[in-house]
């Protein structure tokens, strides 16, 4: 057993986590998760939690139904939301075979394997997404058949007591104790939307980081009794949403999504994946 394995058992009795929850996607996005009692964690290190990958979408076919759950330590994070009453922590898996070889089509292992083939010419690959999402005050629809959004307010108002600035400082104190950073928050274009960027980190920790704000929005939105959207274009009439990593690796712009290659010298030089806008 390695030290980080040793840190999370040794976390999960000090903290008294009553429930583990192991985290994993399906091809299209979809959050899984299978909650374990403490004392199987252990046991889930060695072996992995044993499901059927056949009822998971795009994962296996019949033929190939049996599938491990394999915790990775280094994703360990207590829950925030679950407070001090029964608390409950997170790891994301990697999917793998009864033989234990990594399932082609779990998105953690096709990520892992580009960023690897990356590797191999001498690449490393960061990200910085700008995250937009949509409250509103319910999941009902008005006479007209539109949401109802929790505010009229525009592109970088600031709206005094108003719902979506104590949603976005909840939300980035939570993601913060997630070990999540974040660069900056702030009112979207259109009545209700919002934007939380996170900031710039390696693509693998970045896409379980994604997957775990999706998660914190969903449960922020819950506490505080309004609905978070990441439809991409609830509104008719108002701008959609989305999640914005371009790519400006120029000198002098900000770089959202960028190739690193080390040059000759010490320094790190940024490759651009496609021209700057």
């Amino acid at each position: 057993m390695d030290k980080q394995q040793e840190f999370v058992l040794r976390t999960i009795e000090e903290r008294g986590v009553k429930f583990v929850r192991l985290w994993f996607t399906d091809v299209a996005g979809s959050l899984k998760s299978v909650a374990v009692a403490p004392a199987e964690i252990e046991g889930a290190f060695a072996e992995g939690i044993g499901f059927d990958g056949s009822s998971i979408e795009g994962l296996a076919r019949n033929s190939e139904a049996d599938m491990l759950a394999i915790p990775d330590p280094s994703t360990f994070q207590i829950l925030p939301w679950r407070g001090t009453v029964d608390p409950a922590a997170r790891m994301f898996c990697d999917i793998a075979t009864p033989d234990g070889q990594p399932a082609a089509a779990d998105p953690r292992n096709v990520l892992r394997r580009t960023l690897a083939k990356a590797a191999s010419m001498g690449f490393s690959f960061y990200v910085h997404p700008e995250i937009e999402f949509y409250l509103l005050k319910s999941s009902s629809v008005d006479e007209t058949g539109e949401p109802v959004p929790v505010d009229n307010a525009g592109y970088f108002d600031n709206v005094p007591g108003g719902t979506a600035h104590d949603f976005r400082r909840r939300a980035v104190t939570m993601l913060e104790q997630l070990g999540i950073s974040v660069e900056f928050s702030h009112h979207e274009g259109g009545p209700g939307q919002n934007e939380i960027d996170l900031r710039y980190s390696d693509a693998l920790s970045m896409a379980d980081n994604i997957m775990t704000f999706k998660t914190v929005i969903k449960e922020v939105a819950i506490e505080q009794g309004v609905y978070a959207t990441f439809m991409p274009k609830p509104f008719t009439a108002h701008p959609g949403s989305g999640m914005h990593t371009p790519s400006r690796c120029s000198k002098g712009t900000r770089t959202h999504s960028s190739m690193l290659r080390p040059s000759t010298t010490s320094q790190t030089r940024p490759v651009s994946l496609w021209p700057a806008f």
